[in-house]
């Protein structure tokens, strides 16, 4: 008997007087006393004996008819919704970031009503959802994530077109170095005590604010605060890291307990665009500093003086935690460095 095969099923009764229906399914036998696989209340032998035979007849033309319907199978195939959530759940169930997931969660929403709507998703579609942002970044942020799923649900023989846009060009975000650090400093500390810190700690210690700075526990710092250990799994290097804390920002440290975020002063961190809406809203406040300039311009600015003075490009990669000394001279690029004095240029 070949695959995807069924021989209609025969009313048969046992020497204790129970009927059953008895078939063979893609070469395995069955018996079945009742109509439970196959979701129907027929259970011929709770009826009088006389009524067993006709009461298993109907069940056997039930079976055959819903074995049929089903593809050869018990199992009712899902509809295209059942299926696609089938599968979202388990894209999801995926060891994801909060952040991502939930940007994922949304773009599936979208993509599922689509669905239910249409009955189908079709690409132009999708790329109706990244090309709604102007913004060069957005799109390209966008169409990855959606793509992501589509992606997902195709390779998996889910019926859905695959997206034809390309990612276009992103204009590279150039945080402007600082003139002048002290300054700008002192404003922020007048303004807010965390952003404060947050900025000496970044240009000082040249740490990532949004990541680095923010998770910050005083377990992090050395019992004489002269030094920062910051394990693996907090670095983006992915290497651990033990920065000196100069002077200056060792004077405004005031160590609490041990589990406390810096900045929280409690267990659980602040979250992650807590340092960027404080900067916005100092920004409001001060037009007058430039729009190029960011909470990394610390950073950038602290890179520079390193540079300058040292002129080692191996001491640059390890006070900024890069991975390797092809990522400190790429970001070298990026920063307003005077390669050339005018006594370099060629004289008469």
């Amino acid at each position: 008997m070949s695959k995807n095969s069924l021989s209609y099923p025969k009313v048969c009764k046992r020497k204790d007087g129970k009927y059953h229906v008895d078939f063979k399914l893609n070469n395995k036998r069955y018996r079945l006393f009742s109509g439970r696989l196959i979701g129907s209340s027929l259970n011929p032998n709770s009826y009088p004996a006389k009524l067993r035979y006709s009461i298993t007849s109907t069940l056997a033309k039930q079976v055959y008819e819903f074995i049929v319907s089903n593809d050869y199978s018990f199992t009712k195939p899902l509809s295209s919704v059942e299926y696609y959530d089938s599968l979202i759940r388990d894209k999801l169930a995926q060891p994801l970031s909060n952040r991502y997931k939930k940007t994922l969660e949304s773009l599936s929403s979208i993509l599922r009503d689509e669905l239910i709507k249409k009955g189908c998703i079709s690409s132009a579609f999708i790329d109706s959802i990244p090309l709604k942002y102007d913004n060069n970044t957005s799109y390209n942020t966008t169409r990855r994530q959606v793509n992501v799923l589509v992606n997902y649900l195709y390779g998996r023989d889910f019926p859905i077109e695959l997206s034809k846009l390309k990612t276009r060009k992103q204009n590279e975000v150039l945080h402007s170095p600082i003139s002048n650090v002290k300054e700008l400093l002192l404003r922020i500390k007048d303004f807010n005590e965390n952003l404060y810190l947050c900025c000496l700690l970044t240009y000082g210690c040249l740490l990532r604010p949004h990541q680095e700075i923010r998770l910050l526990k005083w377990e992090d710092f050395s019992d004489d605060l002269s030094h920062i250990n910051l394990t693996g799994s907090k670095v983006k290097s992915k290497r651990n890291r033990i920065v000196p804390i100069p002077s200056y920002i060792k004077e405004v440290l005031i160590k609490r307990s041990s589990n406390y975020n810096v900045f929280s002063n409690s267990i659980e961190p602040y979250n992650k665009g807590y340092f960027s809406l404080i900067w916005r809203r100092f920004k409001r406040l001060n037009p007058d500093v430039k729009t190029s300039v960011t909470i990394y311009s610390f950073r950038h600015t602290g890179a520079i003086e390193i540079f300058k003075r040292t002129g080692s490009i191996t001491k640059l990669q390890k006070a900024m935690g890069h991975s390797s000394i092809n990522v400190s001279l790429t970001y070298l690029r990026g920063l307003e460095i005077p390669e050339l004095n005018e006594e370099d240029m060629p004289m008469i």
